[in-house]
């Protein structure tokens, strides 16, 4: 197994923090952008976007708020009566899709390296995609795949915040310089560039599949 990409094949790497959604899981923000749309919440994209949310998602993805608070804050700041189940149904309309082939991947590297996940999630996104994971591919053999899985919303802390990736490094005593981080969001990008660490951006032309070779 070894990097191919132009920019990675020739760095030195011993460990892999992957980011799950739009690196793993495939994710279309805009599905729920137009699912709040279509309840009436006209100002969504002001609301959230890929690279600027409100404190209201912030706090949600820390773990500081928990879904019955963030469901009667959203409907507070959007001044739209939505019920819980619409909520919810419209929040995970973003996610999508977990392609078998990047479970191959994942099963062959963790043989060479060792994987950790790190993402910035929440409570009802981790309900919705265990529930998708576990009967696609079983959420144990999921999560058996890397040495420790991170979701912002347990620790407290998110990217693109050093804390959080100082976090990794010290809980495994890993090298920044040896350690491969692959994010599909440039803010995430350059929080773990600020510390060393050899940080990938995923552009939406690129698949993890595409960066390796076994």
């Amino acid at each position: 197994m070894k990097l191919i990409h132009p920019e990675l094949k020739n760095k030195p790497i011993e460990a892999i923090i992957f980011d799950l959604g739009a690196v793993i899981i495939n994710i279309d923000y805009n599905k729920t952008r137009d699912a709040f749309q279509q309840q009436g919440i006209k100002n969504f994209d002001v609301l959230f976007s890929k690279a600027r949310q409100s404190t209201l998602f912030d706090r949600l993805e820390k773990g500081l708020i928990d879904a019955t608070q963030f469901r009667h804050d959203l409907r507070a700041l959007s001044g739209v009566p939505l019920t819980d189940e619409v909520i919810d149904a419209c929040w995970n309309k973003m996610l999508l899709q977990l392609p078998k082939q990047r479970i191959q991947l994942l099963n062959e590297l963790k043989q060479h390296f060792p994987l950790f996940l790190l993402s910035n999630t929440n409570i009802i996104h981790e309900k919705a995609f265990a529930k998708y994971i576990d009967a696609e591919y079983g959420w144990h053999h999921f999560t058996s795949m890397f040495k420790q899985i991170y979701f912002s919303h347990h620790i407290h802390m998110r990217k693109p915040d050093l804390e959080i990736f100082e976090k990794v490094l010290h809980d495994h005593q890993l090298n920044a310089s040896t350690t491969l981080f692959i994010d599909d969001s440039p803010q995430h990008i350059e929080g773990a560039l600020k510390i060393g660490i050899n940080a990938f951006h995923l552009t939406d032309d690129l698949d993890i599949c595409d960066l390796f070779a076994w």
